[in-house]
């Protein structure tokens, strides 16, 4: 079983010229988001969401590696 589920995620083509996937999950009991740039799945930003806010995430390079993963397959 996988430790976190993916609940959403957006392919925003052609944004400002380039093309980014944001992917919505859940992991440990809280919501995180991770936007990829499309080409090369490079992190551009990592958020989690708390008390209606959202703030800069800290996710382990092992769990950032199953959601890239994960992206890759689904695009």
């Amino acid at each position: 079983m996988k430790p976190y589920e993916i609940n959403n995620m957006i392919i925003d083509d052609e944004f400002d010229g380039e093309e980014f996937v944001t992917t919505d999950f859940a992991y440990q009991n809280k919501d995180y988001s991770i936007t990829f740039k499309k080409a090369d799945l490079e992190i551009i930003n990592t958020w989690v969401f708390k008390d209606g806010t959202s703030l800069p995430a800290n996710l382990s390079d092992n769990i950032i590696e199953l959601i890239r993963g994960e992206v890759k397959k689904r695009i």
